[in-house]
């Protein structure tokens, strides 16, 4: 199975079982994180490093005090694939959420 295989509803619940504070299904994984906002705008900039060399791009939004990343594999269809939580697991590893 490669990273750009649509994962099953079973797989996708299972993943975000294992990551605190991700939701969605088989669309869409997202997640939301209570920070200032000078440091998400810093969080956003050291995503998308990652996010280039995966050549995978997540969604973001940035309020005051809240920084949210929504992903899904458009090259699979707009469906959540394991490049999905490679990624969210990278976001994590930033924002250490």
């Amino acid at each position: 199975m490669g990273e750009r295989t649509p994962l099953t509803a079973d797989d996708v619940a299972a993943r975000l079982g294992e990551r605190k504070g991700w939701s969605g299904d088989t669309s869409g994984i997202t997640k939301s994180f209570r920070v200032e906002y000078q440091a998400g705008a810093r969080f956003v900039g050291e995503v998308a490093l990652i996010a280039k060399e995966l050549q995978h791009h997540p969604d973001v939004e940035l309020h005051w005090e809240e920084l949210r990343f929504s992903m899904t594999t458009y090259t699979a269809g707009g469906v959540v694939t394991e490049l999905d939580f490679k990624l969210a697991d990278a976001i994590d590893a930033i924002v250490k959420g």
